[in-house]
């Protein structure tokens, strides 16, 4: 027995473990397709920089990343928009707006393994950049929960929240916080994990001796869940007229986001939650974030507004808006619902051989078919009729097609239906007709 195991975080698929995956990336993509994304991938390999100036150089610790042969610092990709940004930024001139893609592939972060948490995963990006209006939110929250429809999950599984990072800088900069914001909005970000004192202590070494009437203020403005309570936060902070506009504007964005969302038929799926403000410092607007309804697993998705990247990356100035959807957590969910199927993969036809001429013509029939689109097997080795009946049956496959030395003789192969153990000769030049039909 051999000693070598998988790396800690990555996975492997035995072939009854891989039709789950295939399942889920099967949903992905045609659901993506439904709504007008096209595909596209990346290299797995890109330099480090790459994902350090979306990031930082804190983001280094949480990689796979080393020097290659060539001297050049690279890393395995922990996740797909920086390689988007960059492949949009090298051809915005050509690429025609708005840009409406999707990818499906393996992503590696270097991190401590939890539930729901491995460190290498698989998941569905969708984008879409050139729309600088809530339209393109609409269509990828509408697009994210039919997915999650698609897998039969509904409201009372799974549950968006959405927030506005835009809206957090409004809030901060008419209380005078417009310098401290991003490490507020450290504290907000954290705001369900950290206990109270430490958050409270943090926001003292930030604000200083105005940290009481912040922490209240912070509360306050987290316990908003519509428009009305939305446009009541802000009497009660200091706003001059330019910050009005502003604000004006943001509540007519939300406005039409909600509705656009409720005409698509989703409204009852998104709950107003300010606590959302993402980590990654680069959203610039709406972010959101899925969740399991029981509360029992990790976030189901995330993702929101990044109008700077591309430019950052090169490119021209160019709005953008993503999720990212991983397929360990999803699984979870699946499994613990009783969602996830129940898979056998099937033949068509599995060839039942009598001697050696009669495996030359199973042999040149089994060529044919599989070339017109059907899945064929047979024994590789001459065996007893009932054996090869038993391994048909073992197959799952729909008909055993059997060659005897009559049906040779004859320019037939025996038919049989193994669901019912039905039987018909059929003429060996039309055995891709009579499959066709009887598959459809």
């Amino acid at each position: 027995m051999s000693n070598f195991k998988s790396l800690p975080g990555f996975r492997e698929f035995y072939p009854e473990d891989f039709v789950e995956r295939r399942f889920l990336f099967q949903v992905w993509r045609q659901v993506a397709r439904r709504f007008g994304f096209q595909e596209y991938d990346g290299p797995v390999l890109e330099s480090l920089e790459l994902f350090k100036a979306k990031s930082g150089d804190e983001i280094e610790s949480q990689l796979f990343c080393f020097e290659d042969k060539g001297g050049r610092e690279i890393s395995l990709r922990p996740e797909l928009t920086p390689t988007l940004a960059r492949m949009v930024a090298a051809r915005a001139n050509a690429l025609k707006r708005p840009i409406k893609w999707f990818s499906v592939g393996d992503n590696f972060r270097y991190e401590r393994m939890q539930k729901g948490r491995l460190r290498c995963f698989t998941q569905l990006n969708a984008d879409i950049l050139g729309e600088a209006g809530p339209a393109a939110e609409i269509e990828l929250l509408a697009l994210l929960v039919q997915i999650f429809q698609g897998f039969g999950l509904g409201e009372d599984d799974f549950f968006i929240r959405l927030s506005d990072r835009n809206l957090w800088m409004l809030y901060l900069e008419a209380q005078g916080f417009a310098v401290q914001s991003a490490k507020i909005l450290e504290i907000v970000d954290k705001w369900e994990r950290m206990p109270e004192e430490a958050a409270k202590e943090k926001l003292e070494s930030i604000v200083g001796d105005s940290a009481v009437q912040v922490w209240e203020s912070l509360r306050a403005f987290l316990e908003v869940r519509t428009i009305a309570e939305l446009s009541k936060a802000f009497q009660s902070v200091s706003v001059n007229s330019e910050l009005d506009e502003a604000l004006e504007a943001r509540i007519r964005d939300w406005t039409e986001l909600l509705g656009g969302l409720d005409a698509m038929g989703i409204g009852s799926y998104i709950e107003m939650d300010l606590s959302i403000v993402r980590g990654l410092a680069y959203y610039t607007g709406f972010v959101f974030e899925v969740f399991d309804r029981a509360k029992e697993n990790r976030a189901l998705a995330g993702g929101g507004r990044y109008n700077s990247l591309i430019q950052k990356m090169g490119g021209p100035e160019m709005p953008a808006v993503g999720f990212g959807l991983g397929d360990v957590v999803l699984a979870d969910i699946l499994r613990e619902r009783g969602l996830m199927p129940r898979f056998v993969d099937t033949l068509d036809a599995y060839l039942v051989v009598g001697g050696e001429e009669e495996r030359v013509a199973a042999l040149s029939d089994a060529n044919v078919l599989r070339q017109a689109g059907f899945s064929v097997d047979y024994s590789f080795k001459s065996q007893a009729f009932g054996k090869q009946f038993k391994a048909a049956s073992a197959s799952g496959a729909r008909f055993a097609l059997i060659y005897g030395s009559d049906e040779l003789e004859n320019g037939v192969v025996k038919i049989r239906n193994l669901s019912d153990r039905s039987e018909e000769e059929v003429p060996r030049a039309q055995l891709p007709l009579f499959l066709r039909d009887r598959l459809g």
